[in-house]
């Protein structure tokens, strides 16, 4: 029986070092487990640190991707400025090139309008001299009969009637500009008298006209008929 007690306690005593193992045995297991904690809890506070470094970076690039489309616009606007001045520079230019071609069709028009209207004027001075040149033989008819009517007939009507014809055609010749060159007692002049002859005269001095066979006349202070003089030797 005694024996069988000491085995009893024996094993009693067993157990309780075992336990007492066990009890010492779990401070072990629980400073495993807050290392475990702590390594976990030092993993999170590294990934946390981590994820903070990488949100700066992160915005850094939102940052930059932020900025690129700002920087795209500028030099869209900075483009589309220089094609409006080039556009603008062009329609400048265009717009001076035209107002040149006015002006130089408008100095064209001036000069065909001035050269138009001389060569008007020219060709009626050409057309009324003409017809002048053409009706001083009549006039020198109308002279010759009116001299060769005798004294007696100088009062009669046929003589009356072809002096008034003849004053109202020198009257229309006047309002034309023609004038008659005056010859008898002027110094010959060979821009308005033609000598056909000398002539012998006490009364007037060499080179005077002396004489006057056909009549000159002048339009609008041209010479249209030299008179035809005789002139003092």
């Amino acid at each position: 029986m005694a024996e069988t007690e000491n085995m009893k306690n024996e094993q009693n005593g067993t157990e309780t070092e075992e336990t007492v193992k066990g009890t010492e045995e779990m401070p072990g297991a629980e400073g495993q487990a807050a290392d475990a904690q702590d390594a976990g809890t030092e993993g999170t506070g590294t990934e946390q640190a981590g994820a903070a470094g990488e949100e700066p970076e992160a915005e850094a690039k939102e940052s930059a991707q932020a900025e690129e489309p700002a920087e795209s616009g500028e030099a869209a606007e900075t483009a589309g400025d220089s094609i409006s001045s080039v556009k603008e520079k062009a329609l400048r230019d265009k717009i001076t090139s035209l107002e040149d071609k006015v002006k130089r069709q408008m100095a064209e028009f001036d000069n065909f309008r001035k050269r138009t209207t001389k060569e008007k004027e020219q060709m009626f001075s050409m057309g009324e001299k003409n017809v002048i040149e053409k009706m001083l033989p009549v006039v020198d008819n109308f002279e010759r009969g009116l001299a060769a009517v005798p004294e007696a007939e100088k009062g009669g009507a046929l003589a009356s009637g072809m002096e008034m014809i003849y004053k109202q055609l020198m009257k229309q010749l006047e309002d034309l500009g023609v004038k008659p060159i005056e010859a008898v007692g002027k110094e010959f002049d060979p821009n308005f008298h033609n000598a056909v002859m000398q002539v012998e005269s006490e009364e007037l001095e060499s080179g005077v006209v002396a004489q006057e066979f056909q009549k000159g006349y002048t339009y609008h202070d041209t010479v249209i008929r030299h008179s035809m003089v005789g002139v003092v030797s």
